[in-house]
């Protein structure tokens, strides 16, 4: 081959690769620019409520105009004697109300030194009963519900009726709300949050503390982060985690972990879990619930035991974190992803795949319902046995087996789970699009049941 020619290629070719990285890196920035965008919003939102404890919550709301932001507030709606200052200019506000009174209901309003914005009557909020408090506690659980459309418009309403038909003296429909990731989709852009949540769910957003799990269609932007508050820094109980991805907290006998399957360093011997192990070793209340978007057992629209499903995020959450909550004395694990309800008998000690499962890991197979509830040692008894709920309907719909064995109940149908918790027993209602309770199942902890020593393995 003549000397000259390979010199020609060997030019051309080195133009080529040059055209192809600057094609990549203006893609690259395009696409950093694309996303950066879509992750902002401009626009005036309503007031919402965030990171509620005994003695403080945490209120936000986004202007028209950078601004510096007022909240007053007070125990009675024509005398907000209490005033909060932000000491900035901005466009997103975010002020935290302390030294409140615990289990009273505030009202508050928002707006500038000049003017009021938002307030008035329907303007108010719960602080969280003491800790140790007996409840009775009421839990909103929606599973994936970042889309809205005439199904999740019924979802909301069956479970608003459903708690105004089961209501408690002086509380509101909710005492928190939290979802199971997957809040905005497709992509987790700041117009799907503002249309699949600060728009349909704005009169409810000003009175339920929200607290969102993140997933896997939120992390497609930036918005998940920048639009909610987290108790990172221990401000509404628990261990402090220094992250908000991932944190605890308490309320009333509740304590609440919510843990990052989706960007969160997985491992065994990373801070998520090291942390997880410290705070469950320091936590005293009677009831344990965590919360995370993958699940641990799925056979609806996933399948818990493929690695090449979603990363293999699934069976690293069983394999790795379910030891240590199982150990922590969690009695209820609420996952999402896979867009049905299933739910399962009451498990220890199975961190496998589903042909793994055996006889004496099911602690309890009768049903959960009020006739036949799930039994469990009071306290926080290691491995005393643990529900684990798929809640991920209440906007889409998937297709796909519904039969691991681990789950007592499959559904297909929208719907989102409500919880009560009082004292030693906690009731469990998925409320489907139709007002119906779909499923119902109750755990109730006694002293006379003893707790029994288990030696658990690991899936691996």
């Amino acid at each position: 081959m003549p000397v000259a020619f390979v010199h020609v290629f060997l030019r051309w070719l080195r133009r080529l690769l040059l055209g192809v990285l600057v094609l990549v890196a203006l893609w690259g920035v395009g696409r950093l620019g694309q996303v950066a965008w879509q992750s902002a919003y401009d626009g005036a939102r309503e007031p919402y409520l965030q990171v509620v404890s005994h003695d403080g919550i945490t209120l936000r709301w986004q202007s028209g105009e950078e601004e510096i932001g007022v909240v007053r507030y007070g125990t009675d709606p024509a005398r907000l004697e209490h005033v909060v200052r932000e000491t900035t200019a901005r466009l997103s506000h975010e002020v935290r109300l302390a030294g409140l009174q615990p289990a009273t209901r505030y009202y508050y309003a928002v707006g500038t030194d000049a003017a009021v914005y938002r307030g008035g009557p329907d303007y108010w909020f719960h602080t969280a009963p003491p800790p140790g408090d007996r409840g009775p506690i009421r839990l909103w659980i929606q599973g994936d519900p970042g889309y809205w459309h005439e199904g999740t418009r019924t979802v909301r309403d069956a479970a608003l009726q459903w708690s105004a038909q089961h209501p408690r003296s002086g509380r509101p429909p909710f005492d928190l709300w939290l979802t199971t990731g997957d809040n905005a989709y497709s992509s987790g852009k700041a117009r799907e949050f503002q249309e699949a949540l600060f728009e349909p769910y704005a009169a409810l957003l000003r009175n339920i503390p929200y607290l969102p799990v993140y997933g896997n269609h939120d992390a497609r932007r930036w918005t998940f982060y920048r639009v909610f508050s987290f108790p990172a820094a221990g401000e509404a109980g628990g261990v402090p985690s220094g992250s908000e991805r991932y944190f605890s907290f308490d309320y009333a006998n509740i304590h609440v972990v919510v843990l990052d399957s989706e960007s969160g360093d997985l491992s065994a011997d990373g801070p998520m879990l090291r942390w997880l192990q410290q705070d469950l070793a320091a936590n005293r209340l009677p009831w344990t619930v965590a919360l995370f978007h993958h699940p641990p057992y799925s056979r609806g629209g996933h399948n818990s035991d493929s690695w090449r499903d979603s990363w293999g995020r699934m069976v690293d959450m069983r394999t790795t974190f379910l030891p240590v909550l199982e150990a922590g004395g969690v009695d209820l694990v609420l996952s999402g992803h896979s867009h049905v309800y299933e739910r399962s008998h009451l498990l220890a000690c199975h961190y496998g795949r589903a042909d793994t499962l055996r006889p004496e890991m099911v602690l309890d197979s009768g049903g959960g319902g009020p006739e036949a509830p799930y039994r469990k040692p009071a306290g926080r008894a290691a491995h005393g046995g643990t529900v684990y709920a798929v809640v991920g309907s209440t906007a889409k719909l998937d297709a796909g087996p519904l039969d691991h064995p681990v789950h007592a109940v499959n559904r297909r149908e929208l719907g989102s789970l409500l919880i009560d918790v009082e004292d030693a027993r906690l009731d469990a209602y998925f409320i489907n699009a139709h007002g119906q309770v779909s499923d119902r199942f109750r755990i109730v902890k006694s002293a006379d049941i003893a707790p029994v020593e288990r030696r658990c393995g690991t899936g691996r």
